[in-house]
């Protein structure tokens, strides 16, 4: 199930009607059931994966609340990453690992013969798994408590708005809520109305009318002229951003329906001055994370002018490699730290003393 099918409009009538028509007390049971029956509707092996992953988050949650020993803590949060990066990895990047070991043999002269996984790619694997690992990042900071409800946990897992395309919602922001009655408001259906409208026009009217224009000269490189190919160019940044931050309006206003609030995934990118700010516009959401779990703790800005420079390049090369399994994703997170830095050096924006909240390099 897709945001832009008929059946999506009917199951969320359904779950809206339902959900404001039961008393609050089910509210949280509503969203349960309707985020299982919608990623489950793709294939119910693809849930009974996801539910395994938040039943194990679940209970090191438990655990790091029970216990003070520092080693055990570690062993908890060992045992949570593990779990989420290892089934990430395992689904999303065995093939690439294994197919790019055997090209390297193969180019060296060595044959090798590699075992590829004829599995499909669990639908929104990478941003649940990144939503479960801020959940138990946070409880073993201290961030936050750990959640005794199970099905208020679920919610936040499963939530189905955000499955498809994210953003990604960091537990102390969406978890929060589901342990909190919601009361209608009609105002509040209006403006999710409204943005669900808005993104449904991004992605439909816009950027599904100008994929065939671009695959048109890209599928046929040869055959296209130069300047078909900068006119595909440029009607493909425009078909990426809409596409993708169409499917984020759809989101944010769907949990608006529902008196949830899920935070801005772009602010008007292509009207940024700078590397810097573009990437304080674009898929903020995941720049958050980076910035939360990643950069802060190899250092962040701490450790020196290099280490600074060092900690933001390896950020990009890690999202670019989040993004996908291929080396075209790989060189492009590469290139975009380099710019980064670069604009870093040239400008000195990215030195100076370290702020209280170390988040010099991403702010908004």
């Amino acid at each position: 199930m897709t945001f832009t099918t008929p059946t999506f409009l009917v199951f969320l009538v359904v779950v809206y009607l339902l959900y404001w028509e039961l008393p609050q007390r089910f509210q949280n049971y509503v969203i349960l059931l309707a985020s299982l029956v919608f990623y489950g509707w793709w294939d119910w092996r693809f849930l009974v994966l996801m539910m395994a992953v938040a039943f194990v988050d679940y209970l090191v949650a438990v655990g790091l609340s029970v216990t003070a020993t520092a080693s055990t803590r570690r062993l908890l949060l060992g045992v949570s990453l593990l779990s989420n990066l290892g089934i990430l990895g395992f689904f999303k990047y065995f093939n690439f690992f294994v197919g790019s070991f055997h090209d390297a043999m193969s180019a060296m002269g060595l044959e090798t013969d590699p075992v590829l996984l004829e599995v499909i790619l669990p639908v929104g694997i990478s941003f649940y798994t990144f939503q479960a690992l801020s959940y138990t990042i946070n409880v073993y900071r201290g961030v936050l408590p750990a959640v005794r409800n199970f099905t208020s946990y679920l919610c936040f897992i499963t939530f189905f708005p955000h499955m498809v395309a994210g953003p990604i919602q960091q537990a102390k922001h969406l978890l929060v809520q589901f342990e909190k009655p919601r009361s209608f408001d009609w105002g509040h259906s209006v403006d999710g109305l409204r943005q669900m409208l808005w993104g449904f026009f991004k992605k439909m009217v816009i950027a599904d009318n100008l994929a065939p224009l671009v695959n048109a000269a890209y599928g046929n490189v040869e055959a296209a002229s130069g300047w078909e190919l900068l006119w595909a160019t440029y009607y493909f940044a425009f078909q990426i951003y809409c596409d993708f931050s169409g499917y984020t309006d759809i989101a944010i206003g769907c949990a608006r329906l529902f008196d949830l609030h899920m935070t801005t995934n772009f602010r008007y990118p292509y009207l940024a001055v700078n590397i810097k700010d573009f990437w304080q516009r674009w898929h903020i959401s995941l720049s958050n994370w980076f910035r939360e779990y990643v950069y802060i703790p190899l250092g962040g800005n701490r450790r020196g002018t290099l280490r600074t420079y060092v900690n933001i390049f390896i950020v990009f090369v890690l999202s670019g490699v989040w993004h996908g399994a291929n080396w075209t994703f790989l060189v492009w997170g590469v290139l975009h730290g380099i710019y980064y830095c670069v604009y870093g050096l040239w400008t000195g924006s990215l030195t100076g003393p370290v702020k209280a909240d170390d988040r010099s390099w991403l702010r908004w």
